[in-house]
């Protein structure tokens, strides 16, 4: 099983390569209508499918995951619980939706680049991507090959953004490879952590294949092929991931619009 462990670490960091009346408010055209029964000031507010992980405390590195769908102000369960794994120091507030680092009212630790650590909060999914030719996704799918890359390193412009680096000036000494040679990486989501990559607050975290329930990652969430490849076939791109310890969910889940 420590084998196992170790092997998992290389997941999320390799280092392969030396990111009147006043009139009535007009609403936003993206915005979506919201019940009145829900806060108006919440990060799921325009999200209508949540993907949830929780762990048991900042230090765990096992997850439950669940698929959900909301109808008007209720939250159905898709499917689940299914197993996951986080990051082999556990869990830390992020950047994303909720805001950046600790909410007001909340403790815990912060996440920064390189503390093998996997962000807590809400966020944004962004494309999918993986070795197979093709995927059926809403999501929006993207084959990679050995030119691919995700940039770990601060100082550079490519910081978060997983892109084809084939023919791109090369300003980073750290990068990781999309086309790994494990099955790491076969099948990928791209979390939309530090989305405005804010210089050493963490990059390159990802939903991705595990190396088995006694793994951990070094920042990610990962799981079993079957799983992840089911959930990517069904996420839409307004599809919100929340990963939170159990103590800061049930506390965030009323103002949050959480399903309990």
């Amino acid at each position: 099983m420590r084998f196992l462990a170790l092997l998992a670490l290389v997941a999320c960091s390799s280092r392969s390569e030396p990111p009147a009346e006043p009139p009535a408010p007009t609403p936003t055209p993206t915005a979506v209508a919201t019940p009145d029964a829900l806060p108006s000031n919440i990060p799921l507010v325009t999200s209508h499918q949540l993907v949830t992980a929780i762990v048991a405390d900042w230090d765990a590195t096992n997850a439950e995951l669940r698929l959900w769908h909301r109808e008007g102000v209720e939250w159905k369960l898709d499917r689940g619980p299914w197993r996951g794994v986080v990051g082999l120091a556990g869990s830390a507030w992020g950047i994303g939706l909720h805001g950046s680092g600790v909410p007001s009212g909340r403790t815990g630790p912060t996440k920064h680049e390189g503390d093998k650590k996997s962000p807590a909060g809400a966020f944004a999914i962004r494309k999918s991507y993986g070795y197979a030719a093709t995927k059926d996704t809403p999501l929006g799918y993207q084959q990679v090959d050995d030119s691919w890359k995700c940039v770990d390193d601060p100082k550079s412009s490519h910081y978060t953004k997983v892109f084809d680096a084939k023919g791109q000036p090369k300003d980073w000494s750290s990068a990781e490879d999309m086309r790994r040679k494990d099955e790491l990486y076969t099948w990928v989501v791209d979390v939309a952590h530090n989305p405005n990559a804010t210089p050493g607050s963490g990059s390159c975290i990802f939903l991705h294949v595990w190396h088995g329930p006694d793994s951990a990652t070094v920042g990610c969430t990962a799981m079993e092929e079957a799983q992840l490849s089911s959930l990517i076939g069904v996420l839409e791109p307004s599809a919100t991931f929340v990963l939170l310890p159990r103590a800061e969910y049930d506390a965030l889940a009323t103002e949050w619009g959480l399903p309990r």
